[in-house]
């Protein structure tokens, strides 16, 4: 019988910026009472009996691991891979300002696209897919904290899928709880999703 173990993957609580802003690699902050989330989030984590926090290194990510490791005990690990896509030039802009032939050039192939200045979807895509085999490897139950973009791509692989980079991303303070089989790096069937 194979062993498993739970990850627990969760986007960072809703940001304190308007509507439509890109921003990937930009710190910006989170809304006021995400502290609660993060409680909350604490129960969950013990419950799933994680033992490491990964974290990416943005602020909105970093605040609330480390007051999810004071509350727990759990190991904080800020891990570059979990960072957001780099949207270069377009960071900052909002959406309905970033030329419309950009836009469908990068709908038409998110692989290889990348914003000017940025980072292709292919390049987030492979630091994640990196990070995914690492934690398989290790098997130790974990929270990954991070983004829409790497959640995207680590929740495909934990439902033992193909990432798809423009599907829908995990709404921003919510969390799923994945069982990720050892054996023969094959992942469990099993997952349940948690809000």
């Amino acid at each position: 019988m194979a062993q498993s173990f739970p990850v627990l993957l969760v986007r960072h609580a809703p940001v304190l910026l308007p509507e439509g802003v890109c921003y990937g690699r930009q710190d910006v902050a989170l809304r006021p009472g995400w502290e609660g989330l993060a409680s909350g989030l604490a129960v969950l984590a013990q419950g799933a009996v994680c033992r490491v926090i990964y974290s990416s290194p943005a602020m909105r990510c970093r605040e609330m691991a480390q007051k999810l490791a004071a509350a727990t005990g759990m190991e904080l690990k800020i891990d570059d891979r979990l960072a957001e896509l780099d949207f270069g030039r377009w960071e900052g802009m909002n959406w309905q300002e970033i030329s419309r032939a950009q836009l469908d050039e990068w709908a038409a192939d998110p692989a290889r696209f990348a914003p000017p200045g940025g980072e292709s979807g292919m390049a987030l895509s492979q630091r994640a897919r990196a990070f995914w085999q690492d934690i398989k490897d290790a098997g130790v139950p974990a929270c990954v904290l991070s983004h829409g973009g790497p959640l995207r791509v680590l929740s495909a692989l934990a439902e033992g899928r193909q990432p798809e980079l423009l599907s829908p991303s995990m709404p921003q303070g919510s969390a799923r709880l994945f069982m990720v089989a050892q054996q023969q790096g094959r992942l469990a069937e099993a997952s349940c999703a948690a809000e």
